[in-house]
């Protein structure tokens, strides 16, 4: 019962984070593509519309196709997994409810507008313009690290010690 309710949490989760994504880049369509910019702090953190035809940073730009079957089918993967029960860490579902969200909201754009929408734009540290679903993809990859660097590690010594007292059982 905790499994199917964690699956169901990590979906509507991803929902919900898709509907927030999509929200904004509606609000960013509707008012800031007649003016570009819109300076919050000035030089410091604007929103701007800029519209993105390629992956970060605008790498891969006019492979929309290839952008559109390579999310789809990592976002195909990780609902497969996660309806298998690949996922059991607190942090790693979370992780996984963010990926899917940034994943499918930037997904959605790339298959209705042939663009994805970015709006939030760091001027001080020069970065490029990026939206609320790479924020999720961000979050979701620094949980991931998180995961594999601190929790799942802790795992391995309980097990690696069970297999060594039992093959020096097995020897004896």
């Amino acid at each position: 019962m905790k499994t199917l309710r964690s699956k169901i949490l990590v979906l509507c989760g991803a929902f919900c984070l898709v509907g927030l994504d999509q929200l904004f880049k509606w609000l960013a369509i509707r008012y800031l593509s007649d003016i570009t910019t819109f300076p919050l702090i000035e030089g410091v953190f604007h929103l701007t519309y800029v519209e993105n035809r390629g992956a970060a940073f605008g790498i891969l730009d006019g492979k929309g196709v290839f952008l559109i079957i390579l999310t789809a089918a990592v976002m195909a993967a990780l609902v497969v997994l996660l309806i298998l029960g690949k996922f059991h860490h607190p942090l790693l579902l979370t992780a996984v409810t963010l990926f899917l969200g940034g994943g499918i909201g930037n997904l959605i754009d790339r298959i209705f507008r042939h663009y994805v929408v970015d709006f939030l734009d760091f001027r001080l540290i020069n970065f490029a313009v990026f939206n609320f679903a790479d924020c999720c993809v961000v979050i979701g990859t620094v949980l991931l690290f998180i995961f594999v660097l601190f929790v799942m590690d802790k795992d391995k010594p309980k097990k690696s010690k069970v297999i060594n007292q039992e093959a020096e059982e097995h020897d004896e």
